[in-house]
């Protein structure tokens, strides 16, 4: 069995639906973290989804935004580790805009038309999310 050791302080993001906890380690960039550990555990044995991934992170996280996790899985679960102790727990919300996470389908788009201009999505109040600058919808999640 594989055992991966408690983090003293850092970060665990559990609940990730298996399979799916490396696009998300691309999708927060954590390859960049230069002063923090990164385990990334997946297919791992769970209660109540069967299996699940699971990211930990052992170090300074305070660059990190966890804003996008809400958008990429609502089961996903942040346990905030000081000490080694639960310092803070909770279930991230869908962001209300997302910025360069998702690209506009709409040929027509000016983010199709022009380089450079960053792919902004608002939240809409049936939970999709829509360009702001075509009202194009965009429902698939990555």
């Amino acid at each position: 069995m594989l055992k991966v050791d408690e983090i003293q302080n850092g970060v665990v993001i559990d609940h990730i639906t298996a399979g799916t906890g490396l696009a998300l380690y691309h999708l927060m960039e954590l390859e960049k973290l230069s002063d923090a550990s990164v385990a990334l555990l997946q297919n791992v044995r769970s209660q109540k989804s069967g299996k699940k991934d699971i990211i930990k992170i052992e170090g300074d996280v305070s660059g990190l935004s966890f804003d996008i996790l809400g958008y990429v899985d609502p089961k996903i679960s942040i346990t905030f580790i000081e000490n080694g102790h639960v310092a803070k727990k909770s279930r991230p919300e869908q962001p209300k805009r997302l910025v360069n996470v998702i690209k506009c389908k709409n040929p027509r788009c000016i983010t199709s038309i022009e380089e450079g201009c960053d792919h902004i999505f608002a939240l809409t109040p049936s939970g999709k999310y829509r360009c702001v600058y075509c009202e194009q919808e965009f429902s698939v999640k990555p």
